[in-house]
């Protein structure tokens, strides 16, 4: 058993932070606020302090970055608190483990692997790919012990309010029998990662030398549309079919003239436009962790409201 830094306490870090005390390990659990789940030590720091970090992390065996600043001030804010992180991990000789995503990868037609180019050019996509590389070259130059997740939309238990398929915008209105406004086509098939799977591969890949100098993709079931999730959850809850209708593109484009947040939406407006297939197959057959079935995750969705 070990000493496990989670810096953030939200839709995943709880569920990290669960995970890992049923493992019986030592779980501090970093935040602005001082928050966090029972049974963890809660510290209250800025992540982007680099020294407040690095006195956190002393003795830790793992440090997960779990932190999402708000989307209109990632290339702000992003820069300072991923050096912190590399300055912590290189202190304490914690290995690194960061929660990324899919964006550095920008458009890509057909299922996207980690061996793909980080050839995103939109703000949000470098900011990532940026993070990832000057994590890689401190690895390399055997600094750090470094290796980060990706997974796609997350749903389940636990998600905010912003997720497209999170209990406030899809499951809430859709059970009480009204009517879902949808980003783009509700018919195209796109990846859903279940926010359980993400803390298991995190917590797997903190404490498995094989994870680390390399990037994984979340075990994640095959992409499904929301339509299709929308009428699943329907049919287990045994609530009226569902109404998904589809934000015209003008509307979608006027609301983001007065709010920051849909105004930065338009960067990835394109992984709702086409297909988005997520293949995990890497990480699932190294590790022997298969992705919750979209049928089990909406039961237990249900079965937890």
């Amino acid at each position: 058993m070990g000493k496990h830094v989670i810096a953030g306490a939200g839709q995943v870090g709880a569920h990290l932070a669960e995970r890992l005390l049923e493992s019986g390990h030592d779980v501090v659990v970093v935040t602005r606020s001082g928050s966090g789940p029972e049974g963890v030590e809660k510290v209250a720091a800025d992540v982007a302090d680099r020294e407040r970090l690095a006195s956190v992390a002393r003795g830790a065996d793992a440090i997960y970055n779990c932190v999402n600043p708000p989307y209109p001030r990632w290339a702000r804010d992003w820069p300072p608190m991923a050096a912190a992180f590399l300055h912590a991990a290189e202190k304490s000789g914690a290995v690194l483990v960061t929660l990324g995503n899919l964006y550095g990868y920008g458009p890509v037609d057909g299922p996207m692997t980690e061996d793909l180019p980080l050839a995103a050019t939109g703000t949000k996509g470098r900011v990532r790919a940026k993070m990832w590389q000057d994590m890689l070259a401190a690895h390399e130059a055997g600094r750090v012990r470094v290796t980060e997740l990706r997974g796609s939309d997350y749903y389940g238990p636990g998600s905010t309010d912003q997720a497209y398929l999170g209990e406030v915008r899809f499951v809430k209105p859709l059970l009480a029998g009204k009517r879902v406004m949808f980003l783009s086509d509700p018919s195209i098939p796109h990846a859903w990662t279940y926010l359980p799977d993400v803390a298991e591969a995190l917590a797997i890949a903190g404490t498995d030398e094989r994870a680390w100098g390399r990037p994984w993709h979340v075990p994640t079931a095959p992409a499904v549309s929301a339509l299709a999730a929308a009428e699943r959850l329907c049919e287990i809850a045994g609530a009226p079919k569902p109404r998904i209708s589809r934000v015209p593109r003008p509307v979608f484009n006027a609301i983001g003239t007065v709010s920051p947040f849909v105004r930065e939406l338009r960067e990835t407006r394109y992984q709702f436009d086409r297909p988005y297939i997520l293949d995990s197959s890497a990480f699932e057959g190294t590790f022997g962790m298969k992705p919750t079935s979209l049928d089990d995750a909406l039961k237990e969705i249900v079965q937890a409201r």
